[in-house]
């Protein structure tokens, strides 16, 4: 059966992220009108390699079961992450090695709630490995070119590895031609347990109505959000159970797309597209 690899140090699998930091990025964020979408997609991004850490987190330390790598595409093409990990040897890092470098780390106030009707403040650590970029077009079609190499790599170096899921967030129209066919050449990777997962995330400023998983086309507003369906992977089932845990409309046949996300959204995106909690080992 596909998609049924167990995560291991010895058959890790690898997440790629595709981030787009051209310059419409500076945008308010639909859902938070005071943060950009680059600010926002940065923070949502910092918080799920946080998550990533916690779940390879043992009593001995951080077990390599997730290879990341970070493609920015706006002014440039190339590494996004920063700090000691922008000169790392490889595109890939491991997850020990991600967790051993953050550019830094934060103090932010969380609100809670504090069981008498209130809210109060307290104190948390946050740390950051991708800042916040908006600058210059939307280079896709060279960016998921880019990813393919990467990606297909792994898949040469890890055959028996659940498959890379590639993860990408964008909030308009290639700059540089038609990414479809490029897109196709990501999806046609494969190792033994299945082909390579391209999940995308369409953050349009639109005011149509937000469709997420969708197993159609059908009311797609633009050439554009029916593009990056195209694009988008046919949603395992391990991934169908993820969305519908959080209630989302996913269903056999649903497509990893979503339209018109608010930050909400975005941050489930990337929960359920890193979900394979249950293949660890």
């Amino acid at each position: 059966m596909p998609y049924s690899a167990e995560v291991s140090r010895r058959n890790p699998t690898c997440f790629l992220f595709m981030i787009d930091q051209s310059g419409s990025m500076s945008d308010p964020c639909p859902g938070f009108e005071n943060r950009s979408k680059a600010e926002y997609v940065a923070d949502v991004v910092n918080r799920i390699f946080q998550n990533l850490i916690l779940r390879c987190a043992k009593a001995e330390g951080v077990r390599d079961y997730f290879h990341i790598a970070v493609l920015g595409y706006g002014a440039h093409v190339g590494r996004a992450l920063g700090g000691e990990l922008a000169n790392h040897s490889d595109d890939l890092i491991p997850i020990s090695k991600i967790a051993e470098h953050p550019i830094r780390v934060e103090e932010r106030m969380k609100r809670s709630p504090d069981g008498a009707g209130g809210i109060y403040e307290e104190p948390y650590k946050f740390a950051v490995f991708l800042e916040p970029v908006a600058s210059g077009s939307t280079p896709m079609t060279e960016a998921m070119r880019q990813a393919y190499y990467i990606v297909e790599r792994f898949c040469k170096e890890h055959p028996d590895s659940f498959p890379p899921v590639v993860l990408n967030l964008t909030d308009g129209e290639p700059t540089d031609g038609n990414p479809e066919q490029d897109a196709q050449s990501i999806r046609e990777l494969f190792t033994n347990d299945g082909q390579v997962l391209l999940f995308n995330l369409h953050i349009s400023s639109s005011n149509a109505k937000p469709i997420q998983y969708p197993v159609t086309d059908a009311g797609l507003p633009d050439d554009a959000a029916r593009m990056l369906y195209r694009m988008s992977s046919v949603m395992p089932p391990m991934f169908v159970a993820a969305a519908q845990e959080r209630k989302l409309p996913a269903q056999e046949g649903s497509r990893g797309y979503v339209f018109n996300a608010d930050a909400v959204a975005i941050a489930q995106f990337l929960d359920i597209g890193t979900r394979v909690d249950r293949q660890m080992r």
